[in-house]
C-alpha cells in the first residue's frame, strides 16, 4: 500500500494503528496550491498524534465548493505532493463536499481543522464525536492561504 490509499486501505491502516496503540489523527482540505500555512498546520496536526491521514478532496469536489477555475492543481498532483510530506502517512482522495465518510472510515482521536472555522459549523464534529473522538482547530498563518495566492497571481497576470 502507498501512502495514496483506496477507502479500504485508509480504513485496515487506521484499525491497525488503534490495534498498535498509536493516536489516529485526521485532517483535510482541498490544499489546491501547497503553500507554507498548509505544511505548518500539517506538522502540528501530526504532532497531536502517531498517525496522520490527510482526506483530500476530489477535483469535483473542489469545483463544487470553489468555483469552476478551480482546482489549479488536479487531485492526483495534489495527492501526490501532500503524500512526500514527512507529517502526512495517507492521503485519502474523497468526492463528497465535506469529509464525513472519510471520518467514518478513518474513526480519528483527533480531528484537526484550521481556526477558520468554529467546531459547531463544521459538519465533522457530530461525526467524529460519536465514536469518541475530538475535533481541535488551530490556529492559520496570518496571510498565506491558497485564496490569496490565486488573487496575487491574477493581479500580476
Amino acid at each position: 500500500m502507498g501512502k495514496v490509499a483506496t477507502a479500504i486501505e485508509v480504513a485496515q491502516a487506521a484499525d491497525q494503528a488503534r490495534q498498535q496503540g498509536k493516536r489516529v489523527i485526521t485532517t483535510n482540505g482541498c490544499f489546491d496550491i501547497l503553500h507554507i500555512g498548509h505544511v505548518r498546520i500539517l506538522n502540528q496536526a501530526r504532532e497531536e498524534g502517531d498517525v496522520l491521514f490527510l482526506g483530500l478532496n476530489s477535483d469535483a469536489s473542489v469545483r463544487r465548493l470553489k468555483g469552476p477555475e478551480r482546482p489549479i492543481n488536479n487531485e492526483n498532483d495534489r495527492a501526490e505532493l501532500l503524500a512526500n510530506l514527512r507529517s502526512v502517512d495517507f492521503v485519502y482522495i474523497f468526492d463528497e463536499d465535506t469529509p464525513v465518510e472519510f471520518l467514518k472510515l478513518v474513526k480519528p482521536d483527533i480531528h484537526i481543522k484550521g481556526a477558520d472555522y468554529t467546531t459547531g459549523e463544521l459538519a465533522e464534529t457530530p461525526v467524529v464525536e460519536s465514536f469518541g473522538g475530538k475535533v481541535k482547530l488551530l490556529p492559520l498563518v496570518p496571510q498565506k492561504s491558497t485564496t490569496s495566492l490565486v488573487q496575487k497571481i491574477k493581479e500580476q497576470a
